[in-house]
């Protein structure tokens, strides 16, 4: 196991049960999907990290399974906005401190409004980013939620 990330230290030193998973990726394919077989879980339980701009919000965060797509209309009227665009991979760095492929909902460099696909509830653990590529944490969701002060939402297709 690769050593402890940001994000997992920051679920552990909040009390969140936390189990963390490894896998190797591969640079051709960073795809989610690609991560939950890696990892042997289903895809509707493992989510991936988005991250996008509102006209009037600015940055937001959302978190989907990664065998759905999100719904930027949907994505807009939960944060409040007329519109929203997934920002560009050049800028993910910079806005989060997270490459694409690693992208936490924990840990990121500010605190963004941050949104969770409402399905994450049907699971005891979801699996998200712990931080880096290759990397996974599996946690439940509730409690993850609580932790990044996320609202629990329909996002996807």
């Amino acid at each position: 196991m690769a050593t402890k990330t940001n994000a997992v230290r920051l679920v552990e030193q909040a009390g969140l049960h936390c189990r963390e998973t490894s896998y190797e990726f591969d640079e051709s394919d960073l795809s989610g999907t690609h991560a939950a077989e890696s990892i042997g879980m289903p895809p509707e339980q493992v989510f991936k990290t988005l991250v996008a701009r509102g006209e009037k919000t600015g940055i937001n965060v959302f978190c989907i399974p990664v065998c759905c797509e999100l719904n930027l209309k949907k994505a807009a009227k939960a944060a409040g906005d007329k519109n929203m665009e997934l920002v560009a991979v050049k800028e993910l760095l910079g806005l989060t401190g997270y490459i694409r492929g690693g992208c936490s909902p924990v840990g990121m460099k500010k605190k963004y409004p941050t949104f969770f696909d409402e399905t994450c509830v049907l699971w005891d653990e979801i699996a998200v980013s712990a931080g880096a590529r290759g990397q996974q944490m599996i946690v439940p969701p509730e409690g993850l939620a609580e932790l990044v002060s996320a609202k629990m939402v329909d996002l996807t297709e």
